[in-house]
């Protein structure tokens, strides 16, 4: 995971937040909080960097199928 001088991760980088059990992109940095949106984009979320860890590319395209696998079953 690439990281600041704070300890904070990489815009755009994907994360797992192991306090909501949710995986996003980082988007933002605000005081102490990173903020993550969901892969698949919908509401961001603050979550401590501490609590932030980078996804494998095993893991993130895991989470990218399972976005695309849940919104094909949804009523058009």
């Amino acid at each position: 995971m690439t990281r600041d001088a704070g300890g904070t991760p990489a815009l755009g980088e994907a994360v797992h937040d192991s306090a909501r059990d949710r995986v996003g992109r980082v988007t933002g940095h605000e005081g102490p909080y990173v903020q993550v949106r969901p892969l698949a984009g919908g509401r961001t979320w603050d979550a401590e960097p501490a609590h932030l860890r980078p996804l494998t590319q095993d893991e993130l395209l895991s989470a990218l199928v399972a976005e695309v696998n849940a919104r094909s079953r949804q009523p058009r």
